[in-house]
């Protein structure tokens, strides 16, 4: 029997359990089988487990949404996928974390030539992301300065290549100067250690006084205070994730009202709802891949079955990078 990985309770990494489970018999006509090679981790697969985000039903439930292999079987109303395929997936329904699975073919991905099965599942929710942040919801400019908290993550990484590949001039947190030297090397202009500099005052100095347009915060309460006092008038507060524990609850307008600020919640789906918008996102990613714009800086791969182990890592903050677990 196939191997998968579920949430039996929510709490900590040791409430994740290695399991059988049973394919179902029949596959949904519009949908695809996968033997899946690769498991992407990120940080929303903490929030469900955890219980900071619910989950689709009472546990036990598996998790995971992100993920890449191999065509098996194709429904007769699954059109476009032939077995053989490679593919890939980036958001719901949960359930990446095993060896085997149905995808509905509307949210699947064909993985181009030349991109490896671990890149895909390390970097395409990430990735896709970064396209949704950069491109559409607020697009960046050359010459530009934007904010980036955790430039030294997994999606940070993406992030300051990405800025570069546009010339705009990225500055981003970290929380050591081993850290910093990573997200230079990936392109983030300036980079800033938490730990011994003031953020408030390096933004004005790098600025010359302006703030910056936008700050991307995927660290949540921690950031929230430095965020919107790094912001210039009517800037924009892209709040995308909560790593240290969520945004607190704030006055609006006492908060936003004295510099006419804007503020947004997104989330990759709301970007992706389309089969057009999931495929555009896709394909600037894999191109800037393939342009050698991009890189991924895999830092661990890890066994399905220690997936506890990969967790701890995760929450840790001290991988810099991405890790993917292997079925």
């Amino acid at each position: 029997m196939p191997k998968r990985i579920v949430i039996s309770k929510l709490g900590g990494p040791e409430v994740l359990k290695y399991e059988d489970y049973s394919i179902p018999s029949v596959l949904k006509p519009d949908h695809v089988r996968i033997k899946q090679s690769s498991v992407g981790l990120n940080y929303i697969d903490v929030y469900h487990r955890s219980g900071l985000y619910p989950l689709p039903e009472d546990p036990p439930v598996c998790p995971g949404l992100e993920a890449a292999g191999e065509v098996v079987e194709v429904g007769n109303k699954a059109n476009g996928f032939s077995i053989g395929d490679r593919v890939c997936y980036a958001g719901g329904p949960l359930g990446a974390y095993c060896e085997i699975r149905d995808f509905p073919a509307s949210r699947l991905i064909k993985l181009p030539k030349g991109i490896a099965e671990d890149v895909a599942a390390s970097m395409l929710l990430r990735g896709m992301t970064v396209e949704y942040l950069f491109e559409r919801l607020y697009k960046i400019k050359k010459g530009e300065h934007i904010l980036f908290h955790a430039a030294a993550g997994g999606l940070g990484l993406i992030a300051s290549q990405w800025a570069k590949s546009v010339g705009c001039i990225m500055i981003g947190t970290v929380s050591s100067d081993e850290k910093a030297q990573l997200a230079k090397d990936s392109g983030c202009e300036h980079v800033i250690n938490y730990k011994t500099e003031n953020v408030i005052e390096k933004v004005e100095e790098i600025t010359e006084g302006k703030g910056v347009p936008v700050v991307y915060d995927g660290v949540g309460k921690d950031t929230f205070d430095v965020s919107l006092q790094s912001l210039g008038f009517r800037g924009l507060f892209v709040s995308f994730g909560q790593s240290s524990g969520m945004p607190p609850e704030v006055n609006l307008h006492k908060t936003f009202n004295p510099k006419s600020l804007y503020y947004t919640r997104p989330t990759l789906l709301h970007y992706t709802r389309t089969r057009k918008e999931l495929e555009g996102s896709s394909e600037l990613l894999f191109s800037k891949i393939r342009n050698n714009k991009i890189k991924e800086h895999i830092v661990a791969k890890i066994d399905l079955n220690n997936a506890a182990d990969a967790h701890e890592l995760l929450q840790s903050r001290q991988a810099t990078g991405s890790i993917v677990l292997k079925p």
